[in-house]
């Protein structure tokens, strides 16, 4: 059997990877390629996220302050990762010639990394923060959360 700091660990970076890929399918939609959403329809869309979470696992105030800390901090984590380009554009121009632009794509990763290491311990935290807040039984629903969605968005409408 896994340690319980493994489980731990493995739940939470499943959680988080959810989170961040869920807002990023969210900032891509709604807007003209590139623009993403304004701030109001991201504030707008955090807290139906928040509210809908809430509403699942029956959370307290507490507990849904510790989930608001994590929803800015990965919003947060989003706009830095993003650098304020469009990832379409950015892929676009490493093949724009007859050449594959090695040098400008090692530049992208590396500053992805930077975003994704500069948040990445302040995710975990939070995570780990809002995690380590909920009772057994909503620890439980979680984990079948994201057994069960896998891959489907974790707090769709179903």
């Amino acid at each position: 059997m896994m340690k319980p700091w493994i489980i731990r660990t493995l739940v939470g970076l499943t959680g988080v990877t959810v989170l961040v890929a869920g807002m990023t399918a969210c900032g891509q939609r709604g807007g003209h390629h590139g623009q993403g959403w304004s701030e109001e329809r991201i504030t707008e869309v955090r807290g139906k996220a928040i509210e809908r979470i809430s509403g699942k696992l029956d959370l307290n105030a507490e507990q849904k302050a510790k989930l608001g800390t994590l929803a800015d901090q990965v919003i947060a984590s989003r706009q830095d990762f993003r650098g304020g380009s469009d990832p379409r554009t950015d892929i676009q121009s490493l093949i724009a010639s007859d050449k594959f632009d090695r040098a400008k794509a090692q530049q992208l990763l590396d500053q992805k990394l930077q975003a994704a290491q500069g948040h990445g311990p302040r995710i975990l935290a939070a995570f780990g923060d809002f995690y380590d807040s909920l009772n057994p039984e909503q620890q439980m629903q979680l984990r079948e959360r994201l057994e069960k969605r896998r891959g489907h968005g974790l707090w769709g409408r179903s």
